[in-house]
C-alpha cells in the first residue's frame, strides 16, 4: 500500500518540479528582453530631436496684403477717362494661378498712360523642410535666399566700408602715391567767356541728359525682414526706343520668400526713369509687406 501511494506521488512532483524550471526560463528571457529594451532606448535617445516647423504654416492672399490705395497709386498712375469699375479693377490686381495657395502665391499690376507703361508683381513663397532632422524649414528659406542672392551677382553681407585711407579712388588707382591724382583742371577765363568749343550756358553736354540722376544701383538692404537685397536693372539704351528700369525686391522672413518687382518703361526716347525714386516706391512696398507678415 506504501509502494502505491508513492507511485501517485512521485510524477505529481515531476510535474511540479517542471513548472518550476518553465517558469524560471521565462523570467530571464523577459530579463533579457527589458534589458535589451533599454539598452536600445538609451541608444536612441542620443539622436537629435527634429526642429520645428516654420513660423508661417500658411500664406496671406497677395493682391489683398498688397492693397495699399496710396502705395499703389503712387507706383500705378491711373489713366485718364477710367470709370470707378475701371478704377476698382486696375488697384485690385490679378492673381496668378496657383496650384500650392499655401506653398506659392503671387498677384500682378500694370497701369498704361501716354507717358510710360508700369508693371507691378507681388509672389509669396513658404519654404518647407521635408527632412527637419537633416535642416529646418528656416535653414531651407536661407539656402533659397542664398541661391537668389547669388544669381542676382550681388555680394554676400559684410563689415560696411568707408571712404578713408587706402580706399579705391577711380581718379587714382595707386591712393598711396598723390602725386598720381590727375591734375586739377585749368582755370576758366577770368573773362567768364566760354571756352572755344564749350556748350552755350543752360545746355546739356552730348550725350547726357539734362535731369540726369545718379544710380544708386543694387545692393544688399538692412533693416528689412531677417535679410533682403534689391536688384536694379537698367535696359540698354537704343536709338529709337526708350530705357526701362526694372526694380527687384527679395527679402527673408523667416521660412518665407517675398519678391517684389517694379518696372517703369517710359514710350519716350531718351527718358530715364530715376533709380532713386523707382527704388523708393519699390521699397517702401516691401516694407508694407514685411510689417503685415509680422502682424
Amino acid at each position: 500500500m506504501q509502494r502505491t501511494a508513492v507511485r501517485r506521488v512521485l510524477p505529481g512532483l515531476a510535474m511540479l518540479t517542471a513548472l518550476a524550471a518553465g517558469a524560471a526560463g521565462l523570467t530571464g528571457c523577459s530579463g533579457a528582453s527589458d534589458g535589451g529594451s533599454t539598452s536600445d532606448s538609451k541608444a536612441g535617445g542620443s539622436s537629435a530631436a527634429p526642429a520645428q516647423p516654420g513660423k508661417y504654416r500658411s500664406l496671406p492672399a497677395p493682391c489683398r496684403a498688397a492693397a495699399d490705395s496710396k502705395k499703389l497709386k503712387a507706383m500705378l498712375p491711373e489713366p485718364d477717362g477710367l470709370t470707378p469699375e475701371q478704377r476698382d479693377q486696375l488697384y485690385a490686381g490679378v492673381a496668378d494661378a496657383s496650384y500650392d495657395g499655401d506653398r506659392h502665391v503671387g498677384c500682378r499690376w500694370s497701369s498704361q498712360t501716354p507717358e510710360e507703361t508700369r508693371l507691378l508683381s507681388v509672389g509669396f513663397e513658404r519654404v518647407v523642410s521635408y527632412d527637419r532632422g537633416a535642416a529646418s524649414d528656416d535653414d531651407k528659406a536661407k539656402q533659397v535666399y542664398v541661391r537668389l542672392l547669388t544669381d542676382a551677382h550681388l555680394p554676400f553681407p559684410g563689415p560696411a566700408t568707408t571712404p578713408g585711407q587706402g580706399a579705391a579712388n577711380p581718379a587714382n588707382p595707386n591712393p598711396a602715391n598723390p602725386a598720381a591724382s590727375p591734375p586739377p583742371p585749368a582755370a576758366s577765363p577770368a573773362s567768364g567767356a566760354p571756352s572755344p568749343g564749350a556748350p552755350a550756358a543752360g545746355t546739356p553736354a552730348p550725350g547726357t541728359s539734362p535731369s540726369a540722376q545718379p544710380e544708386l544701383g543694387s545692393r544688399v538692404l538692412e533693416g528689412l525682414g531677417t535679410e533682403a537685397f534689391l536688384d536694379d536693372k537698367l535696359s540698354a539704351a537704343g536709338a529709337t526706343a526708350a530705357q526701362s528700369r526694372t526694380v527687384r525686391i527679395v527679402f527673408r522672413t523667416s521660412n518665407v520668400i517675398v519678391k517684389v518687382e517694379y518696372s517703369v518703361q517710359p514710350t519716350v526716347p531718351g527718358t530715364i526713369p530715376p533709380s532713386g525714386e523707382t527704388q523708393d516706391r519699390a521699397r517702401q512696398l516691401a516694407q508694407a509687406l514685411a510689417e503685415r507678415f509680422n502682424e
